[in-house]
C-alpha cells in the first residue's frame, strides 16, 4: 500500500498529514501509522500523524496522533497547517474555516499571500482551570502557583486545559533544563490520569515570555500551541502579564502570539508546508 502524505510545520510543530477526503484510515491504523511513521530513524519523522477527514457541520475534522500512537484532542500549530492544507489544496477558498477536534470546533482566519496561506489566527477557547475537569486529581479547586511535590522537588505550578491538559510552572532560567529526565516525571505523576503537558517557562517582561515544553506522548517538542496558550492564561492568573493584549511566546521552533481574556484565548503563527511524500507501507 503506498500512502501519500503531506510534511508541514508549525513553529517547528511538524506533523505528517493525511487527506482523509481521499484516504479513509481507521483508528487502529492511524494508531499504527503515528507510532511507525514518526520515528526520525526508521520513519519519515515527527511529532506526530494527523488525518484531514470530511464531517458534517464544519469544514473537516481533524485527528491528531502523538509519535507514540496515543490520540490527542486538539494541537493549536497542527490546527493551523490543516487549515492551510484545506486552503492551498482548493478544498476550502473561504479565508475563515471551521475544524471540528476531540476538543470542539475551532474557527480559524487566515492570512493569505501569493495564493497560499502564510500563518492564521485561532480561536483556541477558553482556558479552564477546574482541576476535576483537566483532569488533576487533587482535593483542590484550582492549582494556581501551586507547590507541586514531585520526586525531583517542589515546583510552583499552574494547572490549566486548553482542550488538553497543562502544567505551567515559571523558572528564572530553563535553557540549560534536561527535560527528557525531568519531562516524564511530571507526565507519569499519578495526579494526572491522562498524563499531562508541562510548560517551563521564562517571563522577559509582561508581553514576551520564552517556554520549553515537554508532551505528553511525543518528549519535548520545538513548539506547542496549545501549551503556548496554557502558559498565557497562566501568566495573566498569575499576575505576570496582561489579559485583553498580544504576547509574544518565544519557543524553541519560533515565535506565537497569544491574547487571553475570560472568553477566550487567540492564537497567531506560521503554518509551513515542508514536503510532499508518498510512502510504501506493509499492511
Amino acid at each position: 500500500m503506498k500512502l501519500e502524505f503531506t510534511k508541514m510545520q508549525g513553529a517547528g510543530n511538524d506533523y505528517i498529514y493525511i487527506n482523509g477526503f481521499e484516504t479513509t484510515l481507521s483508528q487502529d491504523t492511524a494508531t499504527r501509522l503515528a507510532h511507525q511513521l514518526s520515528n526520525r530513524n526508521f520513519g519519515i519523522g515527527a511529532d506526530g500523524l494527523v488525518i484531514i477527514d470530511p464531517v458534517d457541520g464544519a469544514d473537516a475534522k481533524m485527528r491528531m496522533y502523538n509519535a507514540d500512537g496515543s490520540e490527542g484532542k486538539m494541537c493549536g500549530n497542527a490546527i493551523r497547517c490543516v487549515a492551510k492544507y484545506m486552503y492551498d489544496h482548493g478544498i476550502v477558498t473561504k479565508e475563515k474555516v471551521v475544524i471540528d477536534t476531540l476538543s470542539g470546533k475551532k474557527a480559524i482566519d487566515l492570512v493569505i499571500e501569493n495564493n497560499f496561506v502564510s500563518e492564521a489566527t485561532v480561536d483556541m477557547g477558553a482556558a479552564n482551570f477546574v482541576l476535576s475537569e483537566i483532569p488533576v486529581k487533587s482535593a483542590e479547586a484550582e492549582w494556581i502557583d501551586y507547590t507541586f511535590t514531585t520526586s525531583i522537588g517542589d515546583y510552583q505550578v499552574t494547572a490549566v486545559s486548553m482542550g488538553n491538559p497543562h502544567l505551567v510552572t515559571f523558572l528564572d532560567e530553563i535553557h540549560d533544563l534536561n527535560l527528557t529526565v525531568i519531562g516524564p516525571v511530571f507526565e507519569h505523576h499519578p495526579a494526572f490520569p491522562e498524563r499531562i503537558n508541562t510548560e517551563f517557562v521564562v517571563v522577559h517582561s509582561p508581553t514576551e515570555l520564552s517556554m520549553r515544553v515537554w508532551e505528553r506522548g511525543s518528549g519535548e517538542t520545538m513548539a506547542c500551541g496549545t501549551g503556548a496558550c496554557a502558559v498565557v492564561a497562566a501568566a495573566v492568573r498569575n499576575g505576570h502579564s496582561p489579559a485583553g493584549e498580544w504576547i509574544t511566546v518565544h519557543l524553541l521552533g519560533g515565535d506565537l502570539a497569544i491574547l487571553y481574556n475570560d472568553e477566550t484565548v487567540l492564537m497567531r503563527g506560521p503554518a509551513v508546508e515542508v514536503y510532499k511524500g508518498s510512502i510504501e507501507l506493509v499492511v
